[in-house]
């Protein structure tokens, strides 16, 4: 008989606060019973970004709200989990204590099994909660912190095949934001805009596209767009909401270009091992960006690839993601104790050097 398990989970890594109840019988597709979350967008929107302090006060204040919700739209209570799965990294150190804590605090209460998860691995394993695909499969991640490819081939076995060297996308759509007086978070803001833009009216930078491997590279698209900026306020003396516009869509589409040529390159390497299993998933905050989706749709449909992008709410951050990466460890056998630490870095790619260098704590996602 196929083993059924219910499985809350808990995140709390950036400016989300999160929990969620999954369950799933054998091989069946996964059941989210329930996904909570609560934003902090307005808290940290006066100061541009997320503040990790005020963050993670938030976190503190909200997490039990959240998990009694979660519990009771699930129809369920704690008697009726099989374990307690937490993001424990990587992430803004603050937030991923106040959510490792708690998960500690109803693990030592009840007596539940207690899993770490990578956040990253949240994401990665999304496809699977969502589809239910088998492994392997090419993911691309791309989110605020992170963007990398990854060929997934199993629950705890990743292989990177590229990402960022410095900024990642979503933290570029912020910054972009911010430069341009636009509201946070950044993502939803500048798509806003450059829908009633020209991308042809700025031609700026597509980095790293003559290198024929799968790094990528945002920091200096980000720069070229401040010196745009600058240079029609010295023309005009400030920006009309036009100008905002078509700063927001040529922008964005030289992150959507960047994206699909690298997708491209990630696909042939991929396939070459790969060639039965043609599919590419993508997953993140960015895949929520229409303009993306639709670039990322068509490579695939030129190759001949299946490609598997979950709805929206399980983009962004989200508990359910991490409750089923939960399921997928519980059955490989693996087990946390209340010694469980939480981890500003994590990489999910143990073994292939760091893109963005190392520090006393460790290798970078």
């Amino acid at each position: 008989m196929s083993q059924s398990l219910t499985i809350l989970g808990l995140e709390s890594s950036c400016d989300d606060t999160a929990a969620a109840v999954v369950c799933q019988t054998g091989t069946d597709p996964a059941q989210i019973r329930s996904s909570i979350v609560y934003g902090q967008a307005d808290l940290h929107s006066q100061y541009g970004g997320v503040v990790p302090e005020l963050a993670a006060r938030a976190h503190a204040e909200k997490l039990d709200h959240c998990v009694r919700q979660a519990l009771q739209e699930a129809g369920a209570s704690l008697a009726d989990l099989d374990a307690i799965a937490v993001t424990a990294g990587p992430g803004l150190i603050g937030g991923v204590l106040s959510g490792v804590m708690c998960a500690k605090g109803l693990s030592a209460a009840t007596g539940l099994p207690l899993l770490g998860i990578n956040h990253l691995a949240g994401h990665a394993l999304t496809p699977r909660l969502t589809d239910n695909i088998g492994y392997p499969y090419l993911m691309l991640l791309v989110s605020g912190g992170h963007c990398q490819y990854l060929i997934a081939r199993g629950s705890d076995d990743f292989v990177r095949l590229g990402g960022t060297i410095d900024d990642a996308p979503g933290e570029a759509f912020d910054k972009t934001a911010r430069l341009l007086g636009l509201p946070q978070p950044g993502g939803p803001s500048v798509e806003a805009e450059a829908r009633n833009g020209d991308p042809d009216r700025h031609r700026f930078p597509r980095p790293l596209l003559d290198r024929a491997d799968c790094n990528l590279s945002f920091s200096g698209l980000k720069t070229a767009l401040l010196r745009e900026r600058d240079r029609i306020v010295a023309e005009k003396g400030g920006l009309t909401r036009q100008d905002r516009a078509d700063l927001c869509a040529g922008f964005q589409q030289a992150v959507t270009d960047v994206l699909a040529a690298k997708t491209r390159r990630a696909l042939g390497l991929y396939l070459q091992d790969n060639p039965a299993r043609p599919t590419i998933a993508v997953a993140g905050g960015v895949a929520a960006n229409a303009t993306i989706r639709t670039a990322l749709q068509s490579v695939c449909a030129t190759a001949g690839v299946d490609f598997i992008a979950p709805p929206l709410a399980l983009c962004t951050d989200n508990a359910a993601m991490i409750a089923y990466a939960g399921i997928e460890r519980f059955r490989s056998g693996a087990r946390d104790g209340l010694d469980l630490a939480a981890r500003p870095r994590w990489p999910l790619d143990r073994v292939s050097p760091s893109l963005l260098g190392s520090g006393r704590k460790g290798a970078k996602a």
